[in-house]
């Protein structure tokens, strides 16, 4: 791997994001039924929106793994710094890290550990990598970060390691949710690559509807009474509008989200509310695509699993981790686990 005396301030993969996106558009949107993947989101308007979101009264995620992460990031960090023979410095790596404003936790109590932590989070919004690094840096004393501007999904990353480091890997706030459960495997199986045996693996994950948590607490989260969540999931339209020259009117797209029991999954969904006729022009990664959008047709632009004990146990153990140790709230709402590569 790559010497961190070598690493640029922001790493930049080689491959083309607008065509990434034109070419997800091209597939999704010719598809039956209609899809475009939750990555698109995740522009520069879409990441503020994302943390307006992670504030509001209805969604319990955030400040339900943060109130976890507060509780117990001292044992969190030496569990993983200690995870195989000799204790060992970490470096901490971060999946989709926005800006990072709940791993400030985690930094703060490697820096009790061990004085001095390099972070290196993965996003795909500069502007939050750039929010991120000035404000750990001014806030946290010892804190390194070595922002990496990447889709994990579409492109490859390089995780760095120091000289006798151990790496502590965040895949945090229900992310590995979005994923179907091969997509999810091959995300887990895929970093594992990254890692050694006795690196660990933190993972952040919403539970399933059970005594302490209804299918009611689950869609007030994702469709919330400020209409928040429904910009956030029209902004994935303006996106296209703006980056591949589209005409979506927005305002004929209506938020919807879903409560799939069989699947155990929340569905995101954009439904248009006329007959309306859509042109995406051709551009380096697909032919012109003239859409025809019926009235109640649906894209659907995210699911979000929820996982029992059961099977967080069975999706790391299919990627190469074994769960070290388990975290919860005292409702059973989310769960934080620490896995070991194996």
């Amino acid at each position: 791997m790559s010497s961190l005396a070598t690493a640029p301030d922001i790493t930049v993969a080689s491959s083309s994001v607008l065509e990434a996106v034109a070419g997800e558009a091209a597939t999704g949107l010719t598809a039956t039924p209609r899809t475009l993947a939750p990555w698109l989101f995740y522009d520069e308007a879409g990441s503020a929106l994302f943390e307006q979101i992670t504030q509001l009264p209805e969604y319990y995620l955030t400040r339900t793994e943060r109130a976890i992460f507060t509780a117990h990031a001292d044992e969190i960090l030496r569990l993983a710094a200690d995870s195989g023979p000799g204790a060992r410095c970490l470096t901490l790596a971060e999946l989709g890290a926005g800006t990072a404003t709940k791993t400030g936790i985690l930094l703060r109590a490697a820096v009790r550990h061990q004085s001095r932590v390099t972070y290196q989070p993965i996003d795909v919004s500069e502007s939050c990598l750039m929010e991120a690094r000035e404000g750990l840096e001014s806030t946290i004393p010892g804190v390194t970060v070595l922002p990496q501007l990447a889709n994990y999904i579409t492109q490859p990353i390089t995780i760095m390691r120091p000289p006798q480091a151990r790496i502590l890997a965040l895949y945090i706030g229900s992310s590995i949710g979005n994923f179907s459960p091969a997509e999810a495997r091959e995300i887990l199986s895929n970093l594992r690559a990254q890692l050694e045996p006795e690196d660990s693996l933190l993972l952040g994950t919403d539970l399933a509807p059970g005594a302490h948590k209804s299918p009611a607490t689950l869609l007030a989260a994702y469709d919330d009474a400020a209409g928040v969540t429904a910009a956030f999931n029209r902004n994935i339209l303006t996106r296209l509008n703006r980056e591949l020259g589209a005409d979506f009117d927005t305002a004929h797209f209506a938020h919807r989200a879903i409560w799939n029991a069989g699947e155990s999954r929340i569905e995101m969904h954009l439904e248009s509310t006329r007959l309306q006729r859509v042109t995406v022009p051709a551009n380096a990664a697909s032919s012109e695509l003239r859409l025809r959008f019926r009235q109640g047709e649906t894209i659907h632009t995210e699911n979000s699993y929820k996982f029992s004990g059961a099977g967080i146990e069975a999706l790391l153990g299919d990627s190469g981790f074994a769960i070290h140790r388990a975290f919860t709230d005292d409702k059973s709402l989310f769960a934080v686990t620490l896995a070991t590569a194996i």
